[in-house]
Parts: structure tokens; C-alpha cells; sequence
């Protein structure tokens, strides 16, 4: 059975950027506003708040995780947070990878690993479009293992330390993702695999992206009324079902067409067009750009890197 979200996951190419260590006490407030980076968060010891552009604020507790696909405005503090006019703290660098923030000196009352992935693929940002805005997960101590497993790994200069990292990271992703299911999840993917009706289409588009879907035929699968349906699919998923199909078909488009394994009209044919025409006219209105020339600037970009 076609899994959507491992798709979708495998698909970003997850890789990690950066891991630090951070020990915290007294009062302390860090502030970041790296628009499109995705990051996470895991809390090993203490309680602290974090605060997410256009979301309820949080108290993360130890075992606490929380991934953002792709970072907006946030902020993390101590439970007493500093006055609002108060400097942002400045991490002071203890030893490589661990810092520490708020009172320089005493037992750190708090502390986290906090990461920001790379997704390799040119097309993240509409891959991370039917994903979840904010991702939080409590009680999961398999994440906390595999980010201590990625953190190692990252440090080690073992044989094949990119490609352990990357995979490491595939399925740390995977297993955030999925360990929300149940939980108020934002708007996108996940919440609408955790409804067991909506699961259903959503595989069936995942399964045959080059069938002629229609609201009425996936609400048939979801077995639900059309504007049930229709309904339900946009508030879970953040998205109407024929957008999310677009998206998803314009996703494997350009995975297809830079993988150069297929000409236009075959990828016409397996993303559900009826001709390299109509792909054609669908493609650059969605993505900006004719396939053929999105082919050939992919192709130079290859060639000066």
C-alpha cells in the first residue's frame, strides 16, 4: 500500500545542517526569524516556552519534540521570561556544539537539542506546503533516541557519515510526523492520514496520480458525501482536494523531469494529463515556467555546481 507521507518525506531529501546542545538558567529569551529553514527541537531536561509565529504558545517539557518544516518567526524562553524590553540573550559558546544562555554560573535549569535540517530537493517548498505548519509530539522517547543518534553521528568521522545522517533524518522526520497523528496537528498531510476517511483518498491519489480524480470519485472512496467531503479534506489538510492533487502531480512532475528518465509527454501521462499540451499549460501556470525550459535551467545549474 502506497504510504503518502513517506513519499512526501523521501522525497524533501533530509539532511542536517546544524545541532547544538544548550544548557540554560536564570531568565533567558532567544528569538529567530529564518523564514523557510526547517527545525527541531527536543527537550532533554527542564521546562521552557516556546512561542511560534500564528500559534498557541507552548510549555515543552523533558521528552517534549517539536518540528517546524519550515521555520517562521519564533522565540524560546525560560518559564519567568525576561521583560519584553529586556536584550535577547546571547548563547556563550561552552565547547564545540554546547552553549549555554541566561545565568552564566549554577546547574542549568534547562536544556535542549535544537536542529535545522537541509531538504535537498529544488521543489521543498511546495513538498513542505502539504505538510503540517507545526509539528509537536510529548512522551515519544524514540524521537529523543534518534536525535541523540543523529547528534552522535554527527560529531563521529565514521565511513558513510553523510549517508547514516541523511538516513538517520529520513526517519526521525518520519517518525515526528507520524507520532502526531491524534494530536491537534496544524492544517496539512498528517491530520488528514489521521482521519481514517480522508486516509483513504489521500492513498488513492498517492496511488494513481495519473487517474482523472474527481471530488465526487474521492469523496466515493472517503465514503462521504461530496460536500462532506470537500469540507472535511479542507480543514484537515489545509487545502481543497483538487489543489492537493495539483500539488502533489506538479511534485512529481519536476522530481520526474529532473531525473531526465522520462520525456514530457511521458510525464504528461503519469501525472494525469491527457497530452504534453495540457501538462505544458498546467506546469507553467502552477510552476512558472514551460517543463522544457525548467529542464534546461536545471541542466545549467547542474553544470556550474
Amino acid at each position: 500500500m502506497t504510504d503518502p507521507l513517506a513519499e512526501v518525506v523521501a522525497m524533501l531529501q533530509p539532511g542536517v545542517r546544524y545541532m547544538k546542545l544548550v544548557e540554560a538558567a536564570g531568565q533567558w529569551r532567544v528569538r529567530r526569524a529564518e523564514t523557510g529553514q526547517p527545525s527541531f527541537c527536543v527537550v532533554l531536561d527542564g521546562a521552557c516556552r516556546l512561542a511560534v509565529e500564528g500559534q498557541a504558545a507552548l510549555v515543552l517539557a523533558p521528552g517534549d519534540f517539536v518540528l517546524i518544516p519550515a521555520t517562521y518567526d519564533f522565540a524560546m524562553s525560560s518559564m519567568e521570561a525576561p521583560a519584553a524590553h529586556a536584550p535577547l540573550s546571547l548563547p556563550v559558546a561552552l565547547r564545540p556544539g554546547e552553549f549555554r544562555l541566561g545565568a552564566p554560573d549554577g546547574a542549568p535549569e534547562a536544556r535542549y537539542i535544537i536542529g535545522h535540517c537541509a531538504f535537498g530537493s529544488p521543489d521543498a517548498a511546495l513538498l513542505v506546503s502539504l505538510l503540517p505548519r507545526l509539528v509537536y509530539v510529548r512522551g515519544e522517547q524514540r524521537l529523543a533516541t534518534l536525535v541523540e543518534l543523529v547528534r552522535d553521528e554527527s560529531r563521529a568521522q565514521r565511513p558513510a557519515r553523510e549517508v547514516v545522517m541523511a538516513r538517520l533524518l529520513e526517519v526521525l522526520l518520519i517518525e515526528a510526523l507520524r507520532s502526531s497523528v491524534g494530536t491537534a496537528a496544524s492544517p496539512g498531510l498528517v491530520r488528514g492520514l489521521a482521519d481514517a476517511r480522508l486516509g483513504n483518498a489521500l492513498r488513492k491519489i498517492h496511488e494513481a496520480p495519473q487517474h482523472a480524480w474527481s471530488v465526487t470519485e474521492l469523496a466515493q472512496e472517503a465514503a462521504l458525501s461530496r460536500s462532506s467531503f470537500f469540507e472535511r479534506f479542507s480543514a484537515a489538510v489545509g487545502m481543497t482536494p483538487m489543489a492537493y492533487l495539483l500539488a502533489w502531480r506538479m511534485a512529481l512532475a519536476k522530481d520526474l523531469l529532473r531525473a531526465g528518465a522520462a520525456s514530457i509527454a511521458e510525464v504528461a501521462e503519469r501525472t494525469g494529463y491527457s497530452s504534453a499540451s495540457t501538462f505544458t499549460v498546467a506546469f507553467a501556470r502552477h510552476i512558472g515556467v514551460p517543463p522544457a525550459r525548467y529542464v534546461r535551467e536545471r541542466e545549467r545549474a547542474a553544470a556550474l555546481s
